[in-house]
C-alpha cells in the first residue's frame, strides 16, 4: 500500500526531486517535433496520443510502446531518427522553462539537498544539468541507466530518497508527466507537478498542480 503524504509544513521537508524534460528544461516540445518529423517522413499518421505518452518514460519503454502500437515498424529505428532529429546541431541550446533555474538555486541556497531523476540517460542529463548553471547543486542524479524499472513505476524516486538519506515522506518532487507524478505518489513523495507539458487534469493525482515554476515558493507554503 502506497503511504499518503500529510499535508506540508514548513519544516518538514528534508530534500528535493527535481524531474528533469519538461520540468527544468524546455525540451518537449522539441521532441514532440522530433517525433512527428519521422512519423511524416515514414508516412505514418502522426499519432499526438502516442507521442505524449512518450513523455516520462524512458527509451527502452518507449521501444516498447512502439512495438506495440506500430508493429510493421522497427521501433530502433524509430528511436535513431527521433533521436537524430532532436539532437540535430541546427536546433539551438535547450534552455531552462520558467522559474526553474531560480527555483534550483533558490532551494540549493538554503542548504536543503537536491536530487534528479530523469528517464533520460545520464550523458545528456549531466550534459543539460552544466548548460543550465545548476550541475554542482545536484548531489543525486538517477538516470534511465540506473534503475531496472522506469516511470511510473516509483524505484527511481525511492533511489534518490535512499541516496539522500530522507524518508520519502519528507522529500517534495516536481515532475510535469502523469508517468512521473504516479513514479512519485508511489514512492510516498508529496509531489508538485507543473503544467507544462500536459494539462492540469491529467495532473490531478499530484498533490498540488501549478502552471510552472514560477508559482513556487520555498519553503511551500503550510496547508
Amino acid at each position: 500500500m502506497t503511504a499518503t503524504p500529510s499535508p506540508p509544513s514548513a519544516d518538514r521537508f528534508r530534500a528535493v526531486v527535481f524531474d528533469l524534460d519538461g520540468t527544468l528544461v524546455d525540451s518537449e516540445a522539441r521532441s514532440h517535433a522530433s517525433w512527428r518529423h519521422v512519423f511524416e517522413t515514414l508516412g505514418i499518421p502522426p499519432d499526438d496520443a502516442l507521442i505524449r505518452s512518450f513523455v516520462g518514460r524512458r527509451g527502452i519503454d518507449v521501444h516498447g510502446l512502439l512495438k506495440d502500437r506500430l508493429p510493421e515498424h522497427d521501433p530502433g529505428q524509430l528511436m535513431a531518427a527521433s533521436s537524430a532529429h532532436f539532437h540535430a546541431p541546427h536546433h539551438p541550446p535547450l534552455g531552462p522553462l520558467r522559474g526553474a533555474v531560480e527555483l534550483v538555486r533558490l532551494i540549493g541556497g538554503t542548504g536543503i539537498p537536491l536530487g534528479l531523476v530523469t528517464s533520460a540517460g545520464r550523458r545528456y542529463a549531466e550534459r543539460t544539468l552544466t548548460q543550465l548553471g545548476v550541475h554542482s547543486l545536484f548531489s543525486v542524479v538517477v538516470t534511465a541507466e540506473d534503475v531496472t524499472v522506469g516511470k511510473p513505476d516509483p524505484e527511481g524516486y525511492r533511489a534518490a530518497c535512499r541516496a539522500l538519506d530522507v524518508a520519502p515522506a519528507c522529500c517534495v518532487v516536481f515532475e510535469d508527466a502523469p508517468a512521473g507524478v504516479a513514479a512519485a505518489k508511489a514512492a510516498g513523495t508529496y509531489c508538485v507537478a507543473v503544467a507544462t507539458t500536459h494539462a492540469a487534469g491529467d495532473l490531478a493525482a499530484a498533490d498540488v498542480v501549478v502552471p510552472d515554476l514560477t508559482a513556487v515558493s520555498w519553503p511551500l507554503p503550510s496547508n
